[in-house]
């Protein structure tokens, strides 16, 4: 199985410290070594990082890490390969433009049938069920906004039913975002954490790597974290139950 990472802000936040946590599973202290990837949002673009090697020992992590790019959205993915080679174009995440926005999708679990479902205008470049499975999502929406949106989170709300219907394939813990929204579909797995004042320190536990965060932050800032498994031994994550969704703006819980 895969693990996911996302993180939702009001204000342009890098996610250094998560993300460190994050690529020691890939292949340090998790056997998710098959591959990688991150895509941060900046205003109305992206820009996305992949690579097929272990996260652990990755250069392109390490560039990553180093250079703290902020956002409001972030979508992250490290890989245990179950459908598909590793291969670049199948570590995720995946995106695709819909109606002037980047939308970005990550999968946890592994599908079974999917090829049933018709695709149209949206098509797979790699051979995951992952990548199938947005692409059909991507279809869905199409049809069901042959105009543009007025209200995006009524797409997002929309898009939640559709996880559901592919959640009744296999395992289908998710991760959509339009740059603006953070939508979180949990199969089986999944945790968040929002951060806001009073904030405090908070302690890694894949790495030995601590952050005060009252000394990074201001009074008024919120940070929201998904993650598979919670990345801190000391703070109180949010486990979501199975078929369970939850949809962020800019860090504030809609739902």
């Amino acid at each position: 199985m895969c693990e996911l990472l996302g993180m939702s802000a009001n204000v342009p936040t890098d996610i250094i410290f998560s993300f460190t946590g994050l690529v020691q599973r890939g292949g340090t202290t998790g056997p998710h070594k098959d591959g990688w990837g991150i895509t941060f949002y900046e205003g109305k673009g992206c820009r996305t990082f992949k690579d097929p090697a272990p996260s652990s020992n990755s250069k392109i992590a390490n560039l990553v890490m180093e250079y703290p790019i902020k956002s409001c959205s972030v979508i992250s993915h490290i890989r245990q390969a179950n459908r598909g080679g590793i291969k670049l174009e199948n570590t995720h995440p995946f995106v695709r433009e819909f109606w002037g926005r980047n939308i970005t999708f990550a999968h946890n679990g592994q599908l079974s049938g999917y090829k049933l479902l018709a695709l149209f205008d949206f098509m797979p470049i790699g051979e995951t069920d992952s990548e199938y499975a947005f692409c059909w999502i991507m279809g869905k929406l199409k049809q069901k906004y042959p105009t543009k949106p007025k209200n995006w989170q009524s797409v997002f709300r929309y898009t939640a039913k559709l996880c559901k219907q592919l959640d009744e394939l296999g395992v289908f813990n998710a991760l959509i975002s339009d740059g603006v929204h953070v939508l979180a579909y949990c199969s089986n797995n999944l945790t968040w954490i929002t951060r806001k004042a009073p904030f405090g320190p908070a302690s890694l536990i894949d790495k030995d790597v601590t952050v005060n965060f009252s000394e990074e932050t201001t009074d008024n800032d919120i940070v929201t974290v998904i993650a598979t498994r919670p990345l801190t031994d000391n703070e109180s994550w949010v486990k979501l139950e199975p078929k369970q969704w939850v949809l962020f703006r800019l860090g504030v819980k809609l739902n």
